[in-house]
């Protein structure tokens, strides 16, 4: 068993995901509905209920695909001798307490190389209250392919272990009752024993369609809950707020059978000197509309690394439509009742590309990065909020103001925490070592594109997401193709993001022929290890320069590897004394150019666990972090926290913001 195979019909990826222009404002829609905010549980908005579903769960494999056939989403199928585990936990954790260990003992053993098909199924109780009432079901992470099933109705399928989806399943809820849900969730087995050694297994339409080198954490690796609403909703807030005001757009949708007509307020916060306004919306069964208004906040103070400011935005939707009460337009009374409401937290802030530098509120920013995988030995992927404090600790500590978020979307509690904390972020998909066959493949099938809108969408709010990055080491063989591929994945950022973020890309090459479709230019670099000498980095940031004058540059990787206490000349491969002189020369050579660089970005914070063909010996942990898994620092942590940002930037903050 090599390929998901789908409870529905088969076609393009499951979600339907499509960007549609709603009174002229681009919406993200999958599953026929607005994607709503997947935010929500930090900052719960008034008339919604919510159902947290984190906890213990059934759970069992099911390796030969039988579930569907003998009906284990049914609330009659006896699911008592299943194991009970925790969600939301990787399976591949379910049998051992960690992948914390270097020794390579727990490698290739247990749950962690079960791959195939798995369920987990729930009981929960519906309040009768939610009767008449939009209900969806948000699944943080799920890697990763799901099929969702609640009281044995299909709600909806799922591609993509680390976007968050949202379905409605408000036709087949049973308020005040009990409720079974059910999740059927398929990890590709990513290798085969061969005679000669293993071969990898490949999915074309996948995504990463091939086995890459980070673990593929399975299940439910990110939180669940079930969110009720009234039947018209605001789905989502998008800001903009640059130069004292903000462009706000309120998505609302009218799930209900009839028409419907509402007012719907916008309140800038407090602290911004604005005040709120109010828009009558008049919608039909099914129908979709976006509010915008263009408010003043003359007393907001600008979000930067050094003072990361944050405000609130609200949308509140009263029952009362036109022509009961206040005119439209001026600020609403406050003695009516929300029948809904949504929040955001926003900063006001610009990033641009200007005079072939990067710049953060009209000034050239200089990124002094990390690369970090999402990952604790204890938890694998699904970290919690300390854990997030405890990266963007260790990042601060080592005077970085720039996290790259590698290779796939994070869960919304670290964006949160990178906004308080005023640490700049470039966020990144699953599109990883697409090959051109498969960017071919991509064009129709869609979830290359889907990603990135996920993405876009989800992400838009952030003020410390400054950067959107495409792809990582993709072929670039097929000219054509991949210009086409890179040409739709770009478009599709564009057009969703009004902040007008830079788009990039860590390509694996410095020759890459997109290169002029980038706003940034973003390549990783291994010079003096897989291939040159180091001293060859200096030479291609000048050619790529004189070619490309008004793009700055960004080192999206650079890196090597030590054995934690193996000490030696600077001269002696693996040792950490030769990590740490690799790095500082690398450093020195972007530093010197740092006039026309958007900065530096180093592979990686913390090693990571990889389920590659290599580093069995230690655990299957490549061993080129800062610190090791464990969080032991190498000797190469000091020299990076010694290479000064250049221009006297200001590091980020340490401590939180409330």
């Amino acid at each position: 068993m090599t390929q998901w195979r789908r409870a529905s019909a088969r076609g393009g990826e499951p979600a339907g995901t499509a960007v549609r222009t709603v009174d002229g404002f681009p919406v993200v829609f999958q599953y026929g509905q607005p994607v709503p905010s997947f935010d929500v549980r930090a900052d719960v908005p008034g008339g919604r209920d919510y159902l947290d579903l984190d906890g213990r769960w059934r759970f069992a494999f099911d390796l030969d695909d039988a579930g569907p056939g003998d009906g284990w989403m049914l609330a009659g199928f006896d699911d008592s001798r299943w194991q009970v585990v925790e969600v939301p936990l990787p399976w591949d954790l379910y049998d051992t307490p960690g992948f914390g260990g270097y020794d390579g003992s727990g490698y290739g053993t247990g749950t962690a190389f079960r791959d195939g098909y798995a369920w987990y199924r729930v009981g929960f109780g519906a309040p009768g209250t939610w009767s008449g009432r939009f209900v969806k079901v948000c699944f943080l992470g799920v890697n990763y392919a799901a099929s969702v099933y609640l009281n044995g109705t299909l709600a909806g399928e799922h591609e993509g272990g680390h976007t968050p989806f949202a379905l409605d399943v408000s036709a087949a809820l049973r308020p005040g009752a009990a409720n079974l849900l059910a999740v059927r969730v398929y990890r590709r087995p990513w290798y085969r024993p061969e005679p000669t050694g293993p071969a990898a297994i490949s999915c074309d339409t996948e995504l990463p369609h091939k086995p890459v080198d980070y673990w593929p954490y399975a299940g439910l690796t990110r939180g669940v809950f079930i969110e009720a609403t009234e039947q018209v909703t605001v789905s989502k807030l998008i800001t903009s707020a640059r130069h004292g005001r903000l462009a706000a757009a309120a998505v609302v949708f009218n799930h209900g059978a009839g028409p419907a007509r509402r007012r719907l307020i916008l309140d800038p916060g407090a602290d911004t000197g604005g005040v709120p306004v109010s828009r009558d919306v008049a919608l039909a069964p099914g129908e979709a509309g976006v509010v915008r208004a263009d408010l003043p906040i003359p007393a907001a103070r600008p979000w930067s690394p050094a003072d990361p400011r944050l405000y609130r935005l609200t949308a509140r939707l009263d029952d009362d439509g036109p022509g009961a009460g206040d005119a439209a337009g001026t600020a609403p009374s406050a003695n009516r009742t929300a029948a809904d409401s949504l929040a955001v937290r926003y900063g006001m802030r610009v990033v641009e590309v200007a005079g072939g530098r990067l710049c953060l509120n009209g000034e050239p920013v200089f990124l002094k990065g990390l690369n970090w995988h999402e990952e604790t030995p204890e938890r694998g992927r699904s970290m919690r909020r300390q854990d997030y404090d405890q990266i963007l600790d260790t990042a601060a500590d080592l005077g970085a103001n720039f996290l790259r978020n590698c290779v796939y979307t994070r869960h919304p509690d670290f964006y949160r925490a990178a906004d308080e904390r005023g640490m700049l972020v470039c966020d990144e998909t699953d599109n990883f070592w697409v090959e051109s066959r498969q960017q071919r493949i991509q064009g129709s099938y869609g979830l290359s594109a889907a990603l990135v809108a996920a993405m876009v969408w989800n992400q838009v709010n952030h003020p410390s997401v400054i950067l959107w990055s495409l792809h990582n080491e993709s072929e670039t063989k097929d000219r054509d193709v991949y210009r086409t591929w890179i040409s739709q994945l770009r478009a599709t950022a564009a057009g969703l993001d009004p902040q007008h973020r830079p788009v990039t890309w860590a390509s694996s090459t410095s020759w890459d022929p997109a290169f002029d479709l980038a706003d940034v230019i973003g390549f990783n670099e291994y010079f003096g290890y897989f291939y040159g000498r180091d001293e060859d980095l200096g030479r291609t940031l000048d050619t790529v320069r004189r070619q490309y004058p008004n793009s700055p540059i960004l080192i999206t990787e650079n890196g090597s590897y030590a054995h934690l206490g193996q000490h030696g000349s600077l001269a002696e491969t693996g040792t950490e004394e030769w990590q740490a002189d690799k790095l500082r020369r690398h450093w020195e050579q972007v530093a010197a150019r740092a006039g026309h660089l958007a900065g530096y970005t180093y592979w990686l914070l913390r090693d990571y666990k990889q389920r590659m063909h290599y580093n069995h010996d230690l655990n299957g942990i490549s061993a080129m972090g800062l610190t090791t898994f464990d969080g032991h620092r190498r000797t190469a942590y000091a020299t990076f926290r010694d290479c000064g940002i250049p221009s006297g930037q200001k590091r980020p903050r340490r401590w939180r913001i409330h």
